[in-house]
């Protein structure tokens, strides 16, 4: 756990997501006042505690930074963050100094009709998505 420079070690035993929260159960932590007392704090894991993912699968934090590139090889920049909508993920791209305009743009997410292709290893995605869009 982190709030500010004050960084707390402990065990997760279980967890849940509930509306735009986590509950989660932490070991040595036996009762309310203890729990109150670690409001506000960020829950942070350690990347190799990650659950394996499936093929064609990926992790947020797997796409920042990655080349996207459209179906006809136009650059419209990298991955600058991910935004969650309530329909899908949106792409928030920002053009770079070899991107073919200087438009950010905001592409969602939908696998096979937009995102034709996320390759880690070139480190690029390739979208179905028109410049004037």
């Amino acid at each position: 756990l982190e709030r500010g420079s004050r960084q707390i070690d402990l065990k997760v035993e279980s967890g849940k997501l509930q509306g735009k929260g986590v509950i989660a159960r932490l070991a040595d932590v036996e009762d309310r006042n203890q729990a109150e007392d670690l409001v506000g704090y960020e829950i942070w894991v350690s990347r190799d505690e990650f659950p394996a993912l499936e093929k064609g699968e990926f992790y947020w934090y797997q796409l920042h930074g990655l080349a996207v590139t459209t179906v006809a090889g136009d650059r419209l920049g990298t991955v600058d963050h991910i935004m969650e909508t309530g329909a899908n993920d949106v792409l928030v791209i920002k053009p770079d100094s070899i991107s073919v305009d200087d438009q950010e743009r905001l592409v969602p997410y939908v696998e096979d009709e937009v995102v034709q292709e996320v390759d880690l290893e070139t480190m690029n995605i390739v979208v179905n998505w028109e410049l004037d869009y």
